[in-house]
């Protein structure tokens, strides 16, 4: 049996960008928490004041999220021989927390003044939200594009804030024209259960990863077709897959072949992962009818 080990690394250039767009929305949360508490408190608006407390609490998320993207983006060493990737998705779980308990919370204050509505202050209301989702709008923009799950965690985030906003002039609007102040903890309860729905989508995801299942976005059998299709490639075997974080996958396999090409097939195979973002492939090539050595099924 011959055994020959090939390790591809082709790196992503996430990180940096990442840390980018996490760092651009922390200072404009920081920035428009004040002006949400002040307003909140002129306007008596409690989908305002949800917003001001939900920007607190991302404020405190994205510097967490911050430091665990800088942390991911370290290269691997002896401890972390597979690099730091994961702890990216340490910032996903730890959003995915605090947005959790935050809507919780408003969902409870909201449900208070379903009973017992208070009156708002309608002309700040409708320019507090207009600057609001300018503010929050810019700060989606730049997150849509990421790709990480603690990217999506904070896109998750801001859209909580950008559908707050939309709420917030909904809301304002409608009574310049009719005295219904119930719509605005109605709508904040609204948004709270689209958040909880989506938070519950990005945990389930991060798990899975942390599980190592396999990635969702690649199509396994059809992987393997691909790779049994390879010129010199008589099967493989005890193929395993898995994610280092959503985005960077991992594969190992057995391959048999009689070929004496091996450096050729070996790169031919890694050719054939490129499109499925599977950045670290070990192949162990063996002769045919030679048994396999390890507990390959």
């Amino acid at each position: 049996m011959e055994l020959n080990h090939n390790h591809s690394h082709h790196h992503h250039h996430h990180g940096n960008s990442a840390t980018k767009n996490i760092t651009v929305a922390f200072f404009l949360n920081l920035f428009f928490v004040v002006v949400e508490l002040i307003g909140g408190l002129y306007t008596n608006s409690i989908a305002i004041l949800s917003d001001a407390l939900h920007d607190f609490g991302d404020c405190l998320s994205l510097g967490v999220a911050y430091a665990f993207q800088k942390k991911a983006s370290k290269k691997r060493d002896n401890k972390y021989t597979y690099g730091y990737k994961r702890f990216s998705l340490m910032g996903s779980v730890f959003l995915s927390g605090v947005l959790f308990l935050s809507s919780v919370f408003v969902i409870i204050e909201a449900s208070k003044r379903l009973f017992s509505p208070q009156e708002v202050h309608v002309g700040g209301m409708l320019w507090i939200a207009i600057f609001g989702l300018i503010i929050n709008g810019l700060a989606a923009l730049r997150l849509k594009k990421g790709t990480s799950l603690n990217e999506h965690a904070v896109f998750l985030h801001i859209m909580e804030d950008v559908l707050g906003w939309v709420a917030v002039l909904i809301v304002s609007i409608v009574m310049s024209f009719v005295d219904f102040p119930v719509l605005d903890p109605i709508l904040s309860i609204v948004i709270s259960v689209w958040v909880l729905t989506n938070v519950f989508r990005n945990m389930r995801a991060t798990f899975s990863i942390m599980l190592q299942a396999s990635p969702l976005n690649v199509d396994l059998d059809e992987l393997r077709k691909s790779i049994a299709d390879v010129p010199y490639v008589e099967s493989i075997h005890d193929l395993h897959l898995w994610s280092l974080d959503g985005e960077s996958h991992i594969m190992t396999l057995h391959v048999v072949t009689n070929t004496a090409l091996t450096e050729q097939l070996k790169h031919n195979i890694i050719d054939v992962a490129k499109p499925y973002h599977i950045d670290h492939v070990t192949i162990e090539l063996e002769k045919p009818n030679v048994d396999c050595q390890h507990s390959c099924d």
